[in-house]
C-alpha cells in the first residue's frame, strides 16, 4: 500500500525562504525554471510514447497515462511563464497558474472515463505492450527525484505552482506503478478488465487534483487562494 505524500514545506513557516526578489531567491527562481525545461523535455517524450504505445495495445489506462504527461507538460510550461520576465514581481501569477493547471485536470478526465466505461462494457482487451511496461517503470524511478527537487524549491521560493507541479511529479509515478501493474497483470494472467479498472482511477484522480488545484491546495499549501504562504 503507497503511504499518503507528505505535505511539502510551503504554508509552514513565513522564513522557510529568501526574501522574494533577492539574489538567492532569483536563483531558486532560476532553477525552478530549468527543472520545469527537463520536465517538459521529458514529458514530450513520455507522452508521445505513451500514446502510441496505448494505440497499438488498444490500453485506455495507457492512453491516460499519457495524456496525463501532457498535463504534467502543460503545468511545466507555467511554471516557466510564472519565473519569466515581469511576472517574476506578479502577485496574481501564482493563482493564475493554478487555475491553468485545474483546467487542464477538469479537460482529461471526462475523456478518460468514457474511454474506460466503453472498453469495459464492450469487453475490449488491451494487447501486451512491452513499451508500455518499460516507459512506465522508468518514470516510476525518474519522477521521484523531480518531484522531490521543486517541492523544495517551491517551499523555499513560496511558489505553491512550484511546489504543486513537484507534487504532481511523484504522483504521475505512483500513477506510472499503478499502470504498469495493470499492463503485467494483463500480461501475464490475462486480467484485462484491470485497465478499464485503472483507467477510471485516473479519471477520478484528475477530477480530485483539478478541485485541488482550484482552490490553490494543489501543492499542499494551506492558506486561502491569493494570501501569503
Amino acid at each position: 500500500m503507497i503511504s499518503p505524500l507528505p505535505p511539502p514545506a510551503v504554508g509552514r513557516s513565513k522564513s522557510t525562504g529568501p526574501a522574494p526578489g533577492s539574489a538567492d531567491w532569483l536563483r531558486l527562481a532560476r532553477l525552478a525554471r530549468l527543472l520545469s525545461w527537463l520536465t517538459l523535455a521529458w514529458m514530450g517524450i513520455e507522452g508521445g510514447v505513451a500514446i502510441a504505445a496505448a494505440v497499438v495495445a488498444g490500453s485506455v489506462a495507457l492512453l491516460g497515462f499519457g495524456l496525463d504527461s501532457g498535463i504534467e507538460a502543460m503545468a511545466s510550461i507555467i511554471v516557466i511563464w510564472r519565473f519569466t520576465g515581469t511576472r517574476l514581481a506578479s502577485p496574481t501569477s501564482e493563482r493564475r497558474a493554478q487555475q491553468l493547471v485545474a483546467v487542464s485536470f477538469f479537460l482529461l478526465a471526462p475523456y478518460i472515463a468514457a474511454e474506460a466505461i466503453h472498453a469495459l462494457v464492450a469487453g475490449d482487451r488491451a494487447e501486451t505492450s512491452i513499451v508500455g511496461l518499460l516507459l512506465t517503470a522508468g518514470t516510476a524511478v525518474f519522477e521521484p527525484a523531480l518531484g522531490v527537487a521543486k517541492r523544495r524549491i517551491g517551499a523555499r521560493l513560496g511558489s505553491p505552482a512550484t511546489a504543486g507541479e513537484g507534487t504532481q511529479n511523484l504522483r504521475c509515478a505512483y500513477l506510472a506503478m499503478a499502470v504498469f501493474a495493470g499492463l503485467a497483470a494483463n500480461t501475464l494472467w490475462g486480467a484485462w478488465w484491470l485497465d478499464g479498472v485503472v483507467a477510471l482511477g485516473i479519471a477520478g484522480w484528475a477530477v480530485v487534483e483539478g478541485r485541488r488545484a482550484w482552490a490553490g491546495r494543489s501543492c499542499g499549501c494551506t492558506c486561502r487562494p491569493g494570501a501569503e504562504c
